[in-house]
C-alpha cells in the first residue's frame, strides 16, 4: 500500500486549557481518538506546557479566573517558541466583537460552548491536518538543496527561538561558524560538481557530531556552515568543534589547491555565553565570526574560541 505523506504518522498533541475540571475531562475524552490530549487548568500552566510540550494545536477557553484566554493567546503569539502554534478559542461568547478581537490576537477559529462532540472532533482533525501540512512545507523551505541540512532561513529561525529560551533559562548558548579552507581554489581546480560533492561530505561530517536533538547543523552560506548548540558552554563547544575539524579531515577529501593540507580542512570559530535580555542574537554571531577570523589568521585548519 502506498504511504500517504499528507497524513501525520504520529499522534499529534492538543493542549486543552480550561479552569473547569469537568470541561477538561469531557473535551479530552472526546478527542482521544484523534490526538493526544494535554490538559491545563490555568493560563500560567498552559504557557508552561506549551513551551515544554510543543503541542500541535491549543484549545483555549476565554473566560478563566486569573489570566483569561485572550491574555494567554497574546503571550503565546509574542513568544518565538509558541508563536506558530494554532489557537482555537472555546467560549460561550457570541458577540462578533469578541470573535474579532480573538482573531486579531492570532487565533485561527472559534468553537462555541456547549459544543457538539462530533463537530469538535471534525474541526480539530482538520486543523491538525493543516498544521501537519504547513510544518512539512516549512521543513522543506528550511532545507538546503545542495547539502540536505538546514539552510540560512532555518538557522535564523532556530537561533531566535534558542536565544529567547536561553535568556529565560539563564543557560549558555554556543555557536560555531565553520569555513572550508580555500574553497574557491578547490572549485577552480576541480570544478563545481566536485565542489558540491565536497559541501555534501563536509555537511555530513558536521551533522554527525551533533550531540542532541536540539543541536542544529546548518549551511550558513556559500562554503560556510554554522552549528547552534543549546545549553553548551565554551569548553564543550570547543570539544565539539575539534571533533568536527577532525571528522572533516578524516574524510580525506582531496584538495590539490590548498597550501594547508592535501585534504579538505575547515577553520572554526567558537563562542558561548548566557544571553543577556538587553542583547540580540546578532551579538553571538558577531563574536563567533571574530573567532572564525582568528582561526584563519592562525593558519587555518584551526579552532579559535572567543
Amino acid at each position: 500500500m502506498t504511504e500517504n505523506r499528507d497524513v501525520p504518522q504520529a499522534r499529534q498533541k492538543v493542549l486543552i486549557v480550561d479552569d473547569q475540571p469537568l470541561n477538561l475531562v469531557f473535551a479530552a475524552t472526546e478527542l482521544e481518538s484523534v490526538c493526544q490530549p494535554l490538559r491545563a487548568r490555568s493560563g500560567e500552566e498552559a504557557l508552561e506546557l506549551a513551551r515544554r510540550e510543543k503541542p500541535d494545536l491549543i484549545l483555549l477557553d476565554v473566560r478563566m479566573s486569573g489570566m483569561d484566554g485572550f491574555d494567554v493567546c497574546r503571550r503565546l503569539k509574542t513568544a518565538p517558541e509558541t508563536a506558530d502554534t494554532p489557537v482555537i478559542f472555546l467560549t460561550v461568547l457570541d458577540e462578533e466583537t469578541d470573535e474579532e478581537y480573538g482573531l486579531n490576537l492570532g487565533a485561527i477559529d472559534y468553537i462555541n460552548k456547549p459544543f457538539n462532540p462530533a463537530l469538535l472532533r471534525a474541526r480539530v482533525r482538520n486543523h491538525l491536518l493543516m498544521q501537519h501540512q504547513r510544518r512539512q512545507l516549512e521543513r522543506v523551505a528550511q532545507i538546503d538543496g545542495t547539502t540536505g541540512i538546514a539552510n540560512r532561513r532555518g538557522f535564523d529561525r532556530n537561533l531566535d527561538v534558542q536565544w529567547q529560551r536561553h535568556q529565560t533559562s539563564r543557560r549558555p548558548l554556543a555557536l560555531l561558524l565553520i569555513d572550508i579552507d580555500f574553497f574557491k581554489e578547490l572549485n577552480d581546480r576541480c570544478g563545481h560538481q566536485y565542489g558540491d560533492d565536497t559541501l555534501k561530505a563536509v555537511a555530513e561530517a558536521i551533522a554527525g557530531q551533533m550531540r542532541s536533538e536540539d543541536s542544529l547543523a546548518t549551511r550558513y552560506g556559500g562554503d560556510e556552515f554554522a552549528c547552534i548548540l543549546p545549553m553548551t558552554d565554551a569548553h564543550e563547544a570547543q570539544q565539539i568543534a575539534e571533533q568536527i575539524r577532525e571528522a572533516v579531515l578524516e574524510r580525506r577529501l582531496s584538495h590539490p589547491g590548498s597550501p594547508v593540507s592535501p585534504w579538505v580542512t575547515v577553520s572554526i570559530g567558537v563562542s558561548s555565553f548566557i544571553p543577556d535580555p538587553g542583547e540580540s542574537s546578532v551579538t553571538l554571531v558577531t563574536l563567533t565570526d571574530q573567532s572564525l577570523y582568528q582561526a584563519k589568521a592562525n593558519g587555518r585548519n584551526k579552532v579559535s574560541v572567543f
